[in-house]
């Protein structure tokens, strides 16, 4: 019976748990570019309204780094990170390089219109998506 019930209850958490991509085309994707390469970028720089997401996660990754050798302890911090930034964005906070601070300005805050599953949810997939792909 225990067993039966513990199953109901994860099989249950996993249909309600936000998916990151579908999180990232209802929230992120008006702004930023899934997937595309700096030279393409730089060719398109006046087409862009944000970052690609594809330079977030890499500059994100570059930047939250910790002397732990556990990489979860990495890829906790940027979660932790993200799920922070994107509901309260500041230019202290950014790790975005001055030139694309100066085109794209920080971004808005998703308060309000992103609940705390969505929030862990795409902080995941943009940590996972990207691993082991260069911009």
């Amino acid at each position: 019976m225990k067993k039966l019930l513990l199953t109901s209850l994860l099989l249950s958490a996993s249909i309600f748990a936000a998916d990151g991509y579908e999180v990232y085309k209802n929230k992120c994707q008006a702004c930023h570019v899934e997937m595309m390469t700096a030279k393409y970028a730089l060719s398109h720089l006046n087409e862009l309204v944000a970052p690609p997401m594809v330079e977030v996660s890499g500059r994100l990754k570059e930047n939250i780094k910790t002397t732990d050798e556990e990489e979860d302890v990495d890829r906790y911090l940027f979660i932790l990170f993200v799920k922070d930034y994107i509901v309260n964005p500041n230019l202290d906070n950014s790790m975005c390089n001055t030139g694309a601070i100066e085109k794209f300005g920080t971004m808005p805050s998703l308060k309000g219109q992103i609940n705390e599953d969505e929030k862990q949810a795409v902080a995941e997939w943009l940590y996972d998506r990207y691993e082991n792909t260069k911009f």
